[in-house]
């Protein structure tokens, strides 16, 4: 059955990832260039995207952009189950004791996915949205995540990374990440040391359950204008005490414990 529907939803779900992707209204030759499927093929899989209201597609400017629909399934499961809804007054909490830009991000393929963000009283111009994405080895989100999962699901993220130096101090190597990854299980917060963009530092933890599973990462990011290092090191008891009570109120919500389910019926309770 390779070939039956659930091809062709997968099909038509990577043509979706590919037109969101641009973050703005595409030509068809845009995504026919990025796409693996022959052109009659993709053709087919935009009409259809675009009757079942999951595209739109604009006549005068020939250009594709997610749908009404998409849209309102994303709001759906935003509500619904995102540890953004979670988080919410946690980090709403954070940003206004510390006065700075606060994240909360997941793991998603190898890259980092922004949950949430709440900005400074005076917002910086940054990279970071909710809904984007970046790397994991060179931002403080990533980094905290990284050094908590298990052994064997860091090491098929690691081998995910580009490794690009996007700025000097960025880590390019998998065995230099390891050593940092080390060092952050150690201390139990990990650090962006403008690795990531020029003059943006931040201190970042896990929101981890009580059997380890890492559901997320909170970060405070400020400016090298505004604060160093040992300013932000000095804010780690209250990021990892929001990562903490954010772990404890999603396990009350929708996100359970399945490891420690599993060592509670082994232990017989």
């Amino acid at each position: 059955m390779a070939g039956g529907a659930d091809g062709t939803v997968g099909k038509a779900l990577d043509v979706l990832d590919r037109v969101a992707g641009f973050g703005r209204p595409v030509r068809f030759s845009e995504v026919l260039a990025l796409s693996a499927f022959p052109k009659p093929t993709l053709y087919r899989l935009l009409q259809t995207l675009v009757s079942q209201g999951m595209l739109s597609y604009d006549d005068d400017r020939q250009t594709y952009a997610p749908g009404a629909r998409l849209v309102r399934l994303a709001h759906a499961a935003w509500a619904q189950s995102s540890l953004a809804q979670v988080a919410s007054v946690h980090l709403m909490s954070l940003s206004a004791t510390t006065h700075e830009t606060v994240h909360l991000a997941q793991l998603d393929h190898g890259q980092v996915l922004y949950l949430d963000k709440r900005n400074a009283a005076s917002p910086v111009e940054m990279y970071s949205q909710a809904g984007k994405v970046g790397p994991a080895y060179c931002t403080g989100v990533g980094k905290a995540m990284l050094a908590f999962v298990d052994p064997d699901q860091a090491d098929a993220i690691i081998a995910q990374q580009s490794f690009h130096r996007f700025q000097p101090g960025t880590l390019t190597t998998p065995a230099a990440l390891r050593r940092e990854l080390q060092a952050t299980r150690a201390r139990g917060y990990a650090f962006d040391r403008e690795e990531h963009e020029p003059g943006i530092i931040c201190i970042a933890a896990p929101v981890l359950m009580a059997s380890g599973r890492v559901l997320g990462a909170v970060s405070v990011t400020s400016t090298t204008t505004r604060m160093d290092l040992t300013g932000l090191e000095a804010l780690a008891p209250q990021v990892r005490d929001t990562a903490a009570a954010i772990a404890q109120d999603a396990a009350k919500w929708s996100f359970p414990d399945t490891g420690m389910l599993k060592k509670m019926k082994l232990a017989g309770e």
